[in-house]
């Protein structure tokens, strides 16, 4: 009897959230605006395939990504429907105010995300150090109205984007290959590719 290995689902989930990221955030960095683009990335990619992700984690018994790549699905998710309900008369907008408090839980929740992340690849630390840095620095640009914030936060969250993606492939790259391809951590080069996620 043959035993069934479990195809890791974080590089998936990684890249969902990492190409969303980069798109919203070359929005922030004022390229380009908010458009059915980043709206349909953040519902599909960066929204249900991470929520899918999230699932996967917890089928195989994987705490932090559980935590992780659900919540991120289900922030994209949130962030689609803070944009496109009021535009459908469902609810009012929120005030720019409003949507402060609600970046900086997301901060605080990376926080300590990024807390956990400790114990993983340095890959997996500069994301959410990252990610960590790019919510505070969106939550402070709607508590003041800095447009200068919101334009470093915007190249910030480009940076914490292609972080998760680079993560991603590494990993994927790695397993194929049975040996480093792209390092994921200065530390551990030899270390199991399963860890990483």
């Amino acid at each position: 009897m043959t035993s069934q290995t479990t195809a890791n689902p974080a590089p998936l989930g990684l890249m969902g959230f990492g190409m969303t990221t980069v798109l919203l955030n070359i929005h922030n960095a004022g390229f380009f605006p908010i458009d059915a683009m980043i709206l349909s990335m953040g519902l599909f990619y960066g929204g249900l395939a991470q929520v899918i992700v999230g699932i996967m984690c917890f089928k195989r018994g994987d705490t932090f990504g559980t935590t992780a790549f659900t919540s991120y699905g289900l922030f994209w998710l949130t962030f689609v429907g803070l944009l496109v309900m009021p535009k459908m008369g469902l609810a009012e907008a929120s005030p720019h105010a409003y949507m402060g408090w609600f970046l900086a839980m997301w901060g605080l929740f990376t926080a300590f995300m990024f807390v956990g992340s400790l114990r993983y690849p340095v890959a997996k630390q500069v994301v959410f150090g990252s990610l960590t840095i790019l919510f505070f620095l969106l939550a402070i640009r709607d508590f003041t109205g800095n447009e200068l914030i919101g334009t470093i936060a915007g190249w910030e969250g480009i940076f914490c984007g292609l972080s998760a993606i680079y993560f991603g492939m590494a990993q994927v790259l790695n397993n194929e290959y049975g040996r480093v391809i792209l390092p994921i951590d200065r530390k551990k080069p030899e270390l199991k590719l399963a860890a990483a996620a």
